[in-house]
């Protein structure tokens, strides 16, 4: 991951329940989306708001266009994993995360990944980010002027 303002990056601590690991007892490959998305809520919270703030209150939502993650290294039951997640760019209807899972034992690499969304309305429609949030996610990635990542 790159160096980010501390803002832009949040850590979460996880330990790996028996129910997401497969037969091989290796945590189910889908279950790394499911660990991206608690670090993105975790870090909005972070940055002042929520999800639910942003669906409630301005009527926005986040979707996910694109999912990624590389596999790196076997994760199984009870291990407790970091899920370093940063926010990467923002422009007016587009989010773009990154995420590290770290073995918290011993630091080593077990999952990088990416997660790009577009902002919508309740109707499922483009919209634009609300000034309040756009203006948090450009201070979090230490942007002051208009410019776009």
């Amino acid at each position: 991951m790159n160096s980010a303002h501390p803002q832009a990056v949040n850590e979460t601590r996880l330990r790996v329940r028996y129910a997401e690991t497969d037969q091989m007892g290796v945590v189910y490959h889908s279950n790394h989306f499911i660990w991206f998305e608690v670090g993105r809520v975790e870090l909005l919270r972070q940055m002042g708001f929520s999800y639910r703030d942003m669906e409630d209150r301005d009527n926005r939502f986040i979707a996910v266009a694109e999912a990624k993650c590389r596999y790196r290294a076997p994760v199984r039951y009870d291990e407790e994993v970091l899920v370093r997640t940063q926010l990467l760019g923002v422009r007016d209807s587009l989010v773009h995360f990154g995420y590290e899972l770290r073995r918290a034992a011993d630091g080593a690499l077990l999952a990088e990944g990416e997660t790009t969304h577009i902002v919508t309305d309740g109707d499922m429609k483009m919209a634009a980010l609300p000034e309040k949030y756009l203006k948090a996610f450009r201070r979090a990635i230490g942007k002051r002027d208009g410019k776009h990542s």
